[in-house]
């Protein structure tokens, strides 16, 4: 990885490390920026930044626009998570159940600087999985509508992952991910969910629950690391950072995430999570949990592999050639995380299955909703 040409050619990447490299910037870099930042989802985040190291009023007014009404919508979603899960508070009322806001819904409601210029598309709630059937009931009863209609991708939803099909309400038209734990069925991984619930931490006299610290970071650099697809995922990077940066300033933080991710079993996913935030965005990590991370380190053929692959597909290419290459890179780290996250039998069928509807789909412009 070569870290000096990464940050000279990508104005986006010198801000997320130190906005004040804004003062730095030309019209053509503030052009890549804008054209960055909007494409990974960026641009409200960027804003925050630069206000919160009092650079705003030095940024170019045709930039100053673009960066702070993104930071304006990014807010109406962080509002509208609000909302949302006041009113799923509202639909499991006297039912008994308990749920764990996950993800930008957890940010939001635990009050993070992490929600900040963030936008959100849904919610993400965990339930027991013993719970999660009536869970499905009492949401539909309360005006949440089922999005997949399609039966293999129901079955899909069910029986290999760790959600159930997406949920959107009929009046909002708000989705809502209803999940059993945070990793597939079937995955490679296996994170203890009760442990999870146990642990998640109370805000509010209404119940609202979010995962403790270590829990919130692991869940993210799962995400990221073993179940999504890491191409165009700049933005879940930026997260992990902020994250580190936040919780890091909390009494405890550093010495319990390593033993929490050995715990869970996810040692590997906090390993390249701590790697590529310190790597790419310069997150301070002390050196103790470096040193005691590196029990998830794989073997020198995988992380060469990483190490190769994941820079290219985070970073927005900024020429044909690293369109290129950042397309192989994301095809290679798609095939791994269905490797991870299914059987091989299995997975050859559903990517056999993908590939058809995929031609099918690129026809008539149906939606594939199976990942």
């Amino acid at each position: 990885m070569n870290l000096i040409r990464i940050v000279a050619r990508n104005p986006l990447i010198q801000i997320l490390r130190s906005p004040a490299a804004a003062l730095r910037l030309n019209a053509r870099q503030w052009e890549d920026l804008l054209w960055l930042a909007r494409g990974t989802r960026l641009s409200g985040r960027v804003w925050y930044l630069l206000e919160q190291a009092g650079l705003a009023d030095r940024v170019p007014g045709p930039v100053r626009r673009r960066l702070s009404s993104a930071f304006l919508a990014a807010e109406y979603h962080r509002r509208q998570l609000l909302w949302e899960v006041d009113r799923i508070h509202r639909a499991f009322h006297g039912s008994g159940h308990s749920f764990v806001v996950l993800k930008g819904g957890a940010y939001a409601a635990a009050g993070l600087r992490t929600a900040m210029g963030r936008p959100t598309a849904d919610v993400d709630i965990m339930v027991p999985s013993e719970a999660i059937a009536e869970a499905e009931r009492t949401l539909l009863g309360h005006g949440w509508e089922p999005v997949v209609a399609d039966a293999y991708d129901q079955e899909y939803y069910r029986r290999w992952m760790h959600e159930l099909p997406p949920l959107r309400h009929r009046v909002r038209e708000t989705e809502l991910d209803l999940h059993r734990g945070i990793l597939p069925l079937t995955s490679r991984l296996r994170a203890d969910a009760e442990s999870l619930h146990r642990m998640s931490i109370v805000l509010d006299d209404r119940g609202t629950r979010v995962l403790s610290p270590p829990d919130m970071l692991l869940h993210c650099a799962v995400h990221l690391f073993h179940d999504g697809e890491i191409r165009g995922a700049l933005r879940d990077l930026v997260d992990l950072d902020a994250l580190f940066r936040e919780f890091g300033e909390r009494p405890g933080f550093w010495t319990a995430l390593v033993p929490r991710g050995i715990e869970l079993g996810l040692q590997r996913p906090l390993f390249y999570a701590l790697r590529y935030t310190a790597y790419l965005l310069g997150t301070p990590v002390p050196q103790d949990t470096l040193d005691a991370a590196d029990i998830g380190r794989p073997s020198a053929g995988i992380l060469a592999f990483m190490d190769w692959a994941v820079p290219k597909a985070l970073l927005p290419p900024l020429s044909p050639g690293e369109m290129l290459l950042s397309s192989g890179a994301g095809f290679c780290l798609y095939i791994r995380s269905h490797w991870l996250r299914m059987p091989l039998v299995s997975l050859s069928k559903h990517l056999a299955r993908k590939f058809v509807r995929r031609l099918w789909s690129s026809e008539t412009g149906i939606r594939d909703a199976t990942r």
